[in-house]
């Protein structure tokens, strides 16, 4: 048995480990960062310390998350900051979901038909009632 934080992207559901979560943050995007890989999307000051944010999107060949408007105005983004390669990063969320509690009997791997470079950051789902709870690879997500 092991349990999942959800969250949606593009009207899907995904689960990563709860240990491996810090902390969820609903809070402004910063502007965009020079220069960065196409999938940081800003940077958060996190209690002395520079986190940045990722948008699972890209990797995952979604379309990107518009980059919401800068100032006082700016929406608030769900935020999940997740422990990857020694250090945290914030994954920006559409919404977020509950902590659910999955058996690994519910767990079928991703098709092999499905795009390569997906399975590699998906490698299954688990079946539920509700309908698919997709595995994110967290290292795999970040790393991409």
């Amino acid at each position: 048995m092991s349990r999942l934080v959800t969250f949606t992207l593009d009207d899907a559901r995904y689960g990563v480990d709860v240990l491996r979560v810090r902390e969820v943050l609903r809070t402004p995007l910063g502007p965009p960062v020079p220069l960065a890989p196409e999938d940081v999307v800003g940077l958060l000051g996190l209690r002395g310390r520079v986190v940045p944010v990722v948008d699972p999107r890209v990797p995952l060949g979604l379309p990107a998350r518009p980059h919401a408007a800068e100032g006082p105005d700016a929406a608030d983004a769900t935020l999940v900051v997740v422990h990857v390669h020694d250090e945290d990063v914030a994954l920006v969320v559409d919404a977020l979901g509950d902590v659910v509690e999955v058996d690994e009997d519910t767990f079928a791997p991703a098709p092999e038909t499905l795009d390569a470079a997906v399975r590699a950051l998906v490698p299954g789902a688990h079946v539920l009632p509700d309908g698919l709870l997709n595995v994110l690879d967290l290292d795999a997500t970040v790393a991409a």
